[in-house]
């Protein structure tokens, strides 16, 4: 491990920039012609550091015709999240789905007047994902459909909020507890494990060549570091600093052409809001720019300010509480998850505990036994609910192969298992709430599970993690429903969400 403050001694400090200066100048450029970035979110946890923004888990044209509307009609920031789900598919399939998003959503915004599109590309802070395979989509999608090239694509998988920052081009995790003011390299975390994302270095040009297989050599990615970033640090107006820093950012990307990798350092909320400013810049000096991108990239692009946590007030307004219990669903196999649900397992001792057993689930022998042994754990949950919240998750025993096609196959198993327990429970005896814990699992658990189309997502239940979104239509309207990622939060995080939502806890 790595002491932070060492790290970061060789760099000028943070340049203040507040969100509104972003929003200015993002309503400056809008003025004549409004753009609507469109997010593709390969898990739903891409949402929790956003508030108040348009979801959706369909991309059919209408739907985004819907989200556009909804932008225009209540004046929310200019931004959409498409939930693909995409890290849980192979790459043909994840290719697909990312050039229909584009595809529709170009042909949505193309029977509105005036108005264009600018898409990133939302995925995971600790590096797992299909890069630099959905840049890639993305950028030959847009090019088929308008002639518009990609000049560069932007790296930025900092999370501040959850320990991830870069520094000098390398990726960290920040260290927690006894380990405060440490960084560690992401390649030496579980993360860098995946079996179907793995990775070797986390120095990000490196990352960059691994993952492209050498399409993209290492010394030809730009990499906007700090000394970048906060080029204005010395300038005695905070405006005049955020100015120079925008255009020192620009200045580095002019050489960008043919989707050209650069990377951004990132530590503070400051310094996403300086690049912000940079990218506006450079745009506007004529470049086309894709993203790729960690959760908090899109509250800063689009100058939103951070929002506070959600009180459980808050949760529920405008909606009446049901009397059931809550619905807490667990999947990820992270250590944190593993040790959040002990914590919420241990301290919340009026809640029902029902596990669903994967072991017994994949040795079925025919899909009847297998629906047979969800109908009776269906059966547990809701007579479970009549008297109070219930924790359902998936053994702890996590079921690995070599082959990454399998272990997709078993991730797919499990978490329609989980969907099914979910969507048959709503059905029978909704909920007061429902958590999701896990990426894929919060997926799979919205877009089938609750049968969520349409949502607005309200803003986070924890600081800058872990959002909230308000069903708008389906039959879970009116039900919170919590994105939890599994790879988020300290060991209390899932009781302290729990505890703000349930009546019994």
């Amino acid at each position: 491990m790595t002491l932070e403050a060492d790290v970061l001694a060789a760099y000028p400090a943070e340049v203040p920039i507040p969100a509104g200066a972003v929003a200015d100048a993002l309503a400056a450029a809008n003025a004549k012609t409004p753009r609507v970035l469109v997010v593709l979110d390969d898990d739903p946890t891409g949402t929790q550091s956003v508030a108040d923004l348009p979801v959706l888990t369909r991309w059919e044209a209408s739907d985004f015709t819907w989200a556009f509307e909804h932008i225009a009609r209540s004046g929310c920031s200019p931004a959409v999240y498409v939930l693909t789900n995409s890290r849980s598919l192979d790459p043909a399939e994840a290719a697909v789905r990312s050039e229909e998003v584009v595809r529709n959503a170009l042909a949505a915004a193309g029977s509105l007047e005036k108005l264009r599109l600018g898409f990133v590309s939302r995925s995971d802070s600790t590096l797992r994902g299909h890069y630099p395979l959905e840049p890639d989509v993305i950028a030959a999608t847009v090019a088929d459909a308008t002639g518009e090239k990609t000049d560069g694509v932007v790296l930025v998988p900092a999370f501040p909020d959850a320990g991830r920052v870069t520094i000098g081009g390398v990726h960290y995790m920040r260290g927690t507890g006894d380990a405060a003011g440490t960084l560690t390299r992401v390649s030496a975390t579980e993360f860098a494990k995946d079996a179907t994302f793995g990775f070797t270095t986390s120095v990000m040009p490196a990352y960059v060549e691994e993952k492209s297989h050498g399409r993209f050599a290492a010394d030809s990615v730009i990499v906007l570091d700090l000394n970048i970033i906060r080029a204005g640090a010395a300038a005695s107006d905070p405006v005049d600093g955020a100015q120079i820093s925008a255009n020192a950012i620009a200045d580095a990307i002019e050489a960008a052409t043919n989707s050209t990798p650069i990377v951004a350092d990132i530590v503070t909320e400051n310094d996403l809001r300086a690049l912000s400013l940079g990218l506006e810049e450079a745009e506007r000096r004529g470049k086309k720019l894709l993203y790729r991108v960690g959760p908090p990239f899109g509250r800063a692009r689009i100058g939103q300010e951070i929002r506070t946590e959600l009180s459980g007030a808050e949760a529920y307004a405008g909606n009446t509480p049901s009397e059931a219990g809550g619905l807490i669903v667990v999947g990820s196999h992270v250590g944190v998850t593993t040790r959040q649900l002990k914590a919420l397992t241990e301290q919340h001792s009026s809640a029902r505990i029902v596990e669903i057993d994967v072991e017994k689930l994949l040795a079925a022998e025919t899909a009847a036994a297998a629906d047979a042994y969800l109908d009776q754990t269906v059966e547990t949950v809701v007579e479970a609910l009549r008297g109070g919240d219930v924790i359902v998750h998936t053994s702890r025993l996590l079921i690995k192969t070599d082959d990454p096609a399998e272990s997709l196959r078993i991730a797919r198993t499990v978490s329609a298992a989980v969907v099914a327990v979910v969507n048959r429970t709503l059905k029978t005896f909704p909920p007061r709430f429902v958590i999701a814990k896990g990426g894929i699992t919060s997926s799979d658990v919205a877009a089938h599970g609750l049968e969520i189309r349409h949502a607005i997502v309200r803003g986070p239940m924890l600081p800058g993690i872990v959002s909230l979104w308000e069903p708008v239509d389906g039959p879970a309207k009116g039900i919170p429903y919590i994105v939890f990622a599994g790879n988020v939060g300290d060991d209390q995080s899932l009781a302290d969400v729990t505890r703000k939502l349930s009546s019994t806890f």
